[in-house]
């Protein structure tokens, strides 16, 4: 698994890197990207997770219950969201 960041302008003008999205190994090695937001740079940086965001991960993904109903379900092919948009 990867992080996907992008470097953010502080108005003191120091700068600080937000995590923007992740970032997946295929099988034959390529790289899906998944944004949450869209850097209006539309400069981001790929890197791998470290021992440290593996640590924040495992408690959260272990935390009370699990996933919430239909967190994990994958929208079908030719199905829609609540938005009309073609997932």
């Amino acid at each position: 698994m990867f992080k996907v960041l992008s470097a953010i302008e502080k108005r003191d003008g120091g700068t600080f890197w937000m995590r923007v999205g992740s970032g997946f190994t295929n099988r034959d090695n390529s790289v899906n990207i998944y944004l949450d937001v869209l850097p209006k740079t539309f400069q981001f940086q790929l890197r791998e997770l470290d021992e440290e965001d593996l640590r924040r991960r495992d408690p959260q993904r272990a935390g009370a219950g699990g996933l919430p109903p239909g967190a994990g379900d994958v929208p079908q092919a030719g199905g829609s969201t609540e938005a009309g948009l073609p997932f």
